[in-house]
C-alpha cells in the first residue's frame, strides 16, 4: 500500500508537502505513510480514495482495479 500511495502522488506530479497540506498533516507524517513506518489511520484512506478518486481497495492493493464501485 506504502508503494501505491507515492506512485499515486508522483503520478499526479505532486509533492509530498503538497498532499500533506491537502489531508491537514505534516509533511514528515505523511513520508512516514509512504515509508510504512507509520500505519495510515482509516480517515486518511478515506481522504486519499477520495482525493485520488480511487478505491480503498486500490489503495491497500486488494484490487488491482482503481474504479470506485457504485
Amino acid at each position: 500500500m506504502f508503494r501505491r500511495i507515492r506512485d499515486l502522488r508522483e503520478d499526479r506530479d505532486l509533492t509530498q508537502k503538497q498532499l500533506a497540506a491537502a489531508l491537514n498533516c505534516s509533511q514528515q507524517v505523511y513520508s512516514n505513510y509512504e515509508l510504512g513506518q507509520r500505519d495510515i489511520p482509516t480517515d486518511i484512506l478515506i481522504r486519499l480514495s477520495a482525493f485520488y478518486n480511487v478505491s480503498v481497495d486500490y489503495i491497500l492493493e486488494i484490487s488491482n482495479n482503481p474504479k470506485i464501485e457504485k
